[in-house]
């Protein structure tokens, strides 16, 4: 797909007001195939001069090697800025100060700090870190040992956070009072994962703000383009089915058609959190460009110029 055309861009708002935050995620390629298909991919992104790009991290570290490849590469070849992934769940203390320690010096200046799945494998043990908190704090200690390659600045330090109850929480309750730890620990925002009903995203703001939590909460979206995307999320994530749009996509009669109905559906969920004060949006691509690009041209989010001229609202 080609970039969009300078028409789906426009002026942003009064200088008063901010620009929504734009932001994707990315995963390191398995293959040299599916790295190729990256790159297509982040010189598409680029187009849209987002705020910055996630980089998951495997279960345990186990994609550390290309993980870190591919933040290197963001960083040296490319215009984007990389938000890397880390998980606890598995690890040492010790691993963990030594991964920090090496983004800082690839010249990372964002990490998202997530506990990370259950390991599969009974033969892993806990790690030394046992919730998001903990490792949020982890994070600044390694930042305070780094503050002059720093420039006496801080890192920017992400958290998740839960629009419908996590699936290994007692309670959509007890999800706000760990993000509330998480911020105490000291997080500067969150995004969410993903969800299907914009009530959800209310819901999770209003009750983080009533329990204290006053860092951006970022909706995260993705293209709701594959009936086996959602079905799979549903299963593995415990999300809420919005059965009335799978029932749409799979009676579609083509891809195309599928395509049609869930970048609509994708947009109108956007919509309705940017109207609830939302602060950006965040769009997991799953290294895909062209349903994300889709997405954004039909949202016409506000974006700010872009150098050489031209105004996007990407």
């Amino acid at each position: 797909m080609s970039p969009p055309s300078k028409s789906a861009y426009s002026v942003g708002p009064p200088a008063s007001q901010p620009y929504p935050a734009l932001s994707y995620e990315l995963y390191p390629p398995r293959s040299t195939a599916a790295a190729e298909t990256l790159w297509r991919t982040i010189r598409e992104l680029e187009q849209t001069s987002p705020d910055y790009v996630s980089v998951t991290y495997g279960a345990s570290g186990s994609n550390r090697d290309t993980a870190v490849e591919l933040l290197s590469r963001l960083l040296s070849d490319s215009s984007l800025r990389p938000l890397a992934h880390l998980t606890c769940v598995g690890n040492s203390r010790e691993y963990l100060l030594d991964l920090v320690d090496e983004l800082i010096t690839l010249g990372v200046r964002g990490i998202l700090a997530l506990r990370g799945d259950t390991p599969k494998d009974p033969s892993v043990g806990a790690g030394d870190l046992p919730y998001a908190s903990d490792l949020v704090k982890l994070v600044r200690e390694a930042e305070r040992r780094r503050t002059a390659h720093l420039c006496a600045g801080r890192l920017a330090v992400g958290v998740a956070a839960y629009a419908t109850r996590h699936p290994e929480s007692p309670s959509f309750g007890h999800d706000i009072e760990a993000l509330l730890a998480k911020q105490t620990a000291g997080a500067d925002f969150a995004i969410t994962q993903v969800f299907f009903f914009p009530d959800h995203y209310q819901r999770l703001v209003s009750a983080a703000r009533r329990a204290g939590v006053d860092i951006p909460i970022i909706p995260g979206v993705m293209p709701l383009t594959s009936v086996r995307r959602l079905d799979r999320l549903a299963e593995l994530a415990g999300i809420e089915m919005d059965h009335q749009l799978r029932n749409r996509l799979a009676a579609a009669t083509d891809d195309a058609a599928r395509r049609r109905i869930g970048v609509q559906a994708t947009v109108n969920l956007a919509n309705a959190a940017l109207d609830a004060g939302a602060p950006g949006i965040h769009l997991y691509t799953f290294n895909e460009h062209a349903a994300a690009l889709d997405v954004l041209e039909n949202l016409q989010l506000r974006r700010p110029p872009v150098p050489g001229g031209l105004s996007r609202s990407a």
